[in-house]
């Protein structure tokens, strides 16, 4: 299958490109002029590197490429910043305009990359047909306002639109301030780790796992929203507690004495629909912030 991808060096497209190129499918990923090409990519052979930007595009390369399906995956995720980042607003704009110019140039299947926080969150699990849909932040918002026009628009014009909603990946090639890898760089040089709020639950899906569902619903031309999550809850202290136990540093770890809520404090996915089409996680918490590890200590050696 030909797969036009954005976001083809962010942190789930690249792990995306890699497992799509190795199970025989060929990519075509947008990739920014000022960007660099992964070496993992540049090095296979049914690999193309799009050069441009959501809105100026080589649109005859593209046409000619003749892709199958398109996975759009590229936004704004810098951690601690794109939540209520107005560049948000900009993705929207531009997404709206760039899927709509890929399907009139033959592609009928649109695979988007949502996001779990579009939900009401409560303590229970996230059902694609049952939860209500409240998002509260300019980053949900945005998401859930590109799935609404998508949706309006595959109502007339023919094609068919698969909403994956992502819940919370982690794993090597991971933003160092996201919470795994804050946790184990603090731990990795000796300094305490007090947990503020150590039962917030979400639902952690290793990297590799969640290429590998994304991968699925493209294969399988999947139409309509599913959820990408594990179906499993794991909290912060669990973490904290795995971590600090492969280093033997289990002493670092404590718990504010006074502990902060959680707005987002349960958010795991009731995964029946993704785990349906065959798929489900490969890897344990243990492996998977293992294999984080261990790709840090390779990092920290080529250093």
């Amino acid at each position: 299958m030909k797969i036009l991808l954005t976001g083809a060096t962010g942190f789930i497209g690249s792990a995306f490109a890699r497992i799509a190129l190795a199970r025989g499918h060929e990519v075509a990923g947008l990739i920014l002029p000022t960007e660099k090409v992964p070496a993992a990519l540049a090095e296979a052979p049914h690999f193309t590197a799009i050069r441009g930007s959501l809105q100026n595009l080589p649109w005859n390369e593209i046409a000619a490429y003749q892709p199958k399906t398109c996975v759009h995956a590229a936004w704004i995720t810098t951690p601690g910043v794109y939540l209520e980042s107005p560049e948000n607003y900009k993705f929207l704009e531009h997404s709206v305009e760039f899927l709509r110019n890929v399907r009139e140039r033959g592609t009928k299947h649109i695979v988007a990359l949502g996001t779990c926080i579009e939900y009401r969150i409560t303590d229970a699990a996230l059902s694609e047909t049952h939860t209500p849909i409240d998002p509260t932040t300019v980053y949900s918002r945005c998401k859930n306002e590109l799935r609404l026009k998508l949706e309006e628009e595959a109502t007339h014009d023919s094609f068919r639109l698969c909403w994956a909603r992502v819940f919370y990946p982690y794993g090597p090639g991971e933003h160092p301030s996201r919470l795994c890898s804050s946790i184990l760089a603090r731990l990795t040089q000796g300094e305490k780790v007090v947990l503020k709020t150590p039962q917030s639950t979400k639902d952690y899906i290793f990297i590799e796992d969640l290429a590998e569902a994304l991968l699925t619903v493209t294969e399988k031309r999947f139409e309509g929203t599913i959820n990408l999550g594990t179906g499993v809850g794991v909290s912060v202290r669990e973490i904290a507690r795995t971590l600090s136990a492969m280093l033997g540093r289990e002493h670092l770890v404590d718990e504010a004495q006074e502990t902060a809520v959680d707005p987002l404090g349960y958010v795991v996915a009731d995964a029946s629909r993704i785990r349906g089409l065959g798929w489900k996680p490969a890897h344990t918490l243990e492996q998977g912030l293992r294999a984080l590890m261990t790709s840090r200590n390779a990092a920290g050696s080529q250093g």
